[in-house]
């Protein structure tokens, strides 16, 4: 395996970074003239369209809708027919996700001013919210719990989750964690029709306030063109780790955290920054060897050929530096005192801090979501969470002292911006 490697004290470095972060983010039109067409006939035909389009790629064979929802039984059944350790674990998960979420509940508030005007926020949950969960052999679990659990913890009265289920294949662990999430409805469907369904209803899918939950071009092409009519979260890209190292953590660790994402898709990215050059050596060295012991080989081999990269840095104050720059979705600082360290950093999708800390307890247990922002958008974007399911409606109830000097500073603003009628609604309130 051949995987770049570059110094900070390269006369080229700036060029060879942006050449390493670049990722073609255009869509294809092709999937774009597919995904709009199927939107149209989903919004025009409902229920019809959603059936045909399942049957023809997912080959399902359902005569009606009702045939692709399951009952909250046979989410309990999967639930229970877990083997033992498999359904420990999902609990555990789920209880530490729960803990950790509970903790971002935004309250309401408010305060009156001297006057007796009163100003404030109110904080309400969505009302419905449509979660897309990947299916069949590509069935991600993990994925309920980090989407599910925030919307049920912020309030959410109902939450409904399609997942396709090609040939009929049911993924029991997927169901199962429906059922530990309190998931309302789950709908056996999947693709851009799926979205659609979601986005504006059908005789039998309600219609949600937002769509949450991963998925492939389409499902994402989808999304885009749904936002507007309701909320997303994100439009996600590769995943993506870099590891910050001081040279003293065992060499195989680094390798096979760069692997844990390398083996999402040949797209992710892992980098390694380290201002050591033989720790550097012996990754490689790992890399090299461990690949071979790897059921997803070529896939971790087409990742960091194409898209990984060893940085040698000058210090740790440097590597900071370029993190900021390159604001990972994921971050491990494999360092000496990573508490102190982490002050350095500004942008970054999650952190993980210490040498125990790999990022995969972060995909599954540790509980913070898993959902983060990819391609730099952590620069401006933060980790999904339950804020994402609560809006904010401001309050404003004016006292007749205040109306008194607020209308005159709206009426002087309207008349500057030749609004007469917002002046005039101001003045009605002055006393005579």
């Amino acid at each position: 395996m051949k995987i770049r490697r570059f110094s900070t004290l390269d006369a080229d470095f700036e060029s060879n970074l942006k050449q390493l972060l670049a990722f073609e983010t255009a869509q294809d039109d092709s999937i774009d003239v597919v995904v709009a067409n199927i939107l149209k006939d989903v919004k025009t035909r409902g229920d019809a369209a959603v059936l045909e389009y399942t049957n023809r790629f997912d080959k399902t064979g359902a005569a009606n809708l009702n045939e692709l929802e399951l009952t909250q039984a046979e989410l309990m059944a999967a639930l229970n027919g877990l083997p033992a350790d498999q359904r420990s674990a999902l609990q555990t998960a789920t209880d530490r996700v729960r803990s950790y979420h509970e903790k971002q509940l935004m309250s309401s508030w408010s305060y009156t001013e001297a006057d007796g005007t009163l100003l404030g926020q109110q904080v309400t949950s969505l009302d419905r919210v449509g979660l897309y969960v990947p299916g069949g052999k590509a069935a991600y679990p993990s994925s309920v719990l980090m989407n599910a659990i925030p919307a049920k913890v912020a309030g959410v009265q109902e939450l409904i989750m399609v997942v396709p289920t090609p040939n009929g294949e049911k993924n029991q662990l997927v169901l199962a964690a429906a059922a530990v999430c309190g998931v309302d409805r789950v709908f056996c469907i999947g693709g851009a029709q799926a979205v659609g369904a979601l986005a504006y209803g059908t005789e039998t899918v309600p219609q949600v306030d937002k769509i949450v939950g991963p998925g492939n071009a389409y499902v994402a092409t989808a999304k885009r063109r749904v936002f507007g009519v309701v909320g997303i979260d994100m439009v996600a890209g590769p995943s993506e780790i870099l590891v910050i190292c001081d040279g003293k953590t065992n060499p195989d660790w680094i390798a096979m955290d760069l692997f844990s994402q390398a083996e999402h898709d040949e797209l992710a990215q892992s980098i390694l920054l380290s201002p050591d050059a033989e720790f550097l050596d012996k990754v490689i060295a790992s890399i090299q060897r461990l690949v071979e012991e790897m059921p997803r080989k070529d896939i971790i081999t087409t990742s960091l050929t194409d898209r990984g990269a060893l940085i040698h840095v000058r210090d740790l104050d440097e590597a900071a530096e370029i993190s900021n720059y390159i604001a990972p979705e994921h971050l491990e600082l494999s360092v000496e005192d990573p508490l102190t360290y982490s002050k350095k950093i500004k942008h970054a999708g999650a952190i993980f801090m210490g040498r125990d800390t790999c990022e995969a307890l972060g995909d599954y247990c540790a509980g913070p979501n898993h959902v983060l922002p990819t391609s730099r958008t952590a620069r401006f974007s933060s980790p999904l969470g339950v804020y994402d399911f609560q809006k904010r409606s401001s309050l404003i109830m004016v006292s007749t002292d205040g109306a008194q000097v607020l209308g005159r500073v709206a009426s002087t603003l309207a008349y500057g911006e030749g609004l007469q009628a917002h002046a005039r609604s101001a003045e009605y309130r002055l006393r005579k």
